[in-house]
């Protein structure tokens, strides 16, 4: 052997070595060095989001508010910080959601599978499918067009009931308790099927003896209203773009090297009335306050006023998301618009046993369950409403499964850690 090969030799077998170091071996010389990630965690950045810092937040109506005072006390809480949209959720968002779980189904129906380097099966995404119910697909489709006397005018349409997302979620809370522990994992696995179009009726539902109908049949689907927050969706409906926008998120991160994030969701109902204050403190209005108009008069959101000169504001119902000023945080229509979903249960009396860190009260009532149990925390007014309701201290409510012409959400996302931003505050 020669002396090249013998210096090779040693070479490999010292990366060999190094290799084979692990745990038990003494490659770290009996130091205590942790362990070595693949990838750095540098922390996710969402498009459209504005990031909250940590802070304080005193809860709880304006003292001039002597009646909600009563229910409502003030108390301090800790807000970890998070990321909000700085928007509500649009129509054409909300479509991306829509038409994924559409396109997942018929690539379902279709047996569009591939197999991945590891032999798992996924769906192949590569795939165009012909929506316009004339092509080679259509037999194959044909189950979530509507059917028989369904049928208007000879017209091939989707059927929104067709589209349902199915996602699983580990009940942490369950799973917390001392006899879970022992237990197996898949009993505290939620599985949840949510129909995810909007409920379009709800413009004629929501008001007698009103000519709605223009807003029914356009609203949703006209691109007019790609920029409008979208109305029509429950609580529920709310909670699956959450797990979806995670899924999302997460699967193009493992496909392209990213960042996984946390979980996207509804904001807890103090999260949301911390970012409406955009950190000034006891404010009634996002924008500061006491008046509802500016010094030249104009209103400074869209909502409902005097006894109804709706107009006024600039819009007759909803206006495009972001045509009044940001708050200090950079959020948008935190008054007015529409009103927004939080994932917080209601209880009149939530006060007064909230715990002072990151409160939230949740509760999944099922679909059988009392209807006091489905209340939901709703904030921020509409359209629709009167300015007491755009006060950031209010409180209001809504069932779960019940879908409005003047509510819609917006997502909250808890940030890994604490950032510089919040040692200046």
């Amino acid at each position: 052997m020669t002396d090249m090969n013998k210096f090779l030799l040693i070479i490999v077998i010292a990366a060999m070595a190094i290799g084979f170091t692990g745990c038990g071996s003494t490659g770290a010389d009996g130091q205590l060095v942790g362990v070595d990630r693949d990838q750095e965690w540098n922390g996710v950045n969402p498009f459209g989001m504005s990031y909250i810092p940590s802070g304080t937040l005193n809860i709880g109506q304006a003292d001039q508010d002597i009646n909600s005072s009563l229910t409502q006390r003030t108390k301090s809480i800790s807000i970890q910080g998070f990321y909000m949209d700085n928007t509500e959720i649009t129509n054409a968002e909300y479509r991306q959601f829509t038409d994924w779980v559409r396109d997942s189904i018929g690539l379902t129906l279709l047996d569009m599978f591939e197999e991945d380097e590891l032999g798992n099966t996924k769906l192949d995404w590569t795939y165009p499918i012909d929506w316009s119910g004339e092509s080679e697909d259509s037999e194959s489709l044909a189950s979530m067009y509507y059917q028989g006397d369904d049928v208007v005018f000879g017209e091939k349409e989707l059927d929104p009931r067709e589209l349902i997302y199915k996602y699983r979620q580990y009940d942490l809370k369950r799973a917390a308790g001392v006899s879970a522990r022992e237990e197996a994992r898949s009993k505290y696995i939620e599985e949840y099927e949510v129909p995810v179009s909007p409920d379009k009726l709800c413009w004629v539902a929501d008001f007698s003896y009103s000519y709605n109908e223009p807003m029914t049949l356009q609203y949703f689907d006209h691109p007019a209203f790609d920029d409008y927050p979208v109305v029509g969706v429950n609580w529920n409906q709310g909670m699956a773009f959450g797990a979806w926008r995670t899924e999302f998120w997460n699967r193009n991160a493992a496909e392209t090297g990213g960042e996984p994030t946390e979980d996207f969701r509804l904001p807890f109902e103090h999260e949301w009335e911390y970012a409406a204050r955009g950190g000034l403190e006891g404010a009634p209005y996002p924008w500061g306050g006491p008046y509802i108009r500016n010094r030249k008069g104009c209103l400074l959101a869209n909502f409902k006023p005097g006894r109804g000169n709706y107009p006024e504001d600039g819009g007759f119902y909803t206006v495009k998301v972001g045509s009044y000023h940001p708050n200090e945080y950079g959020l948008y229509d935190m008054a007015g618009n529409v009103a927004e979903w939080t994932q917080s249960a209601y209880f009149e009396n939530a006060y007064s046993f909230l715990h002072d860190m990151n409160s939230n009260v949740t509760y999944d009532a099922a679909a059988d369950a009392d209807p006091t149990l489905k209340r939901k925390v709703i904030r921020g007014g509409s359209w629709k409403d009167i300015g007491y309701y755009l006060q950031t201290g209010t409180r209001h409510w809504e069932y779960q499964d019940t879908s409005k012409s003047y509510i819609g959400f917006r997502c909250a996302l808890t940030f890994l850690g604490r950032s510089m931003s919040d040692f200046n505050n």
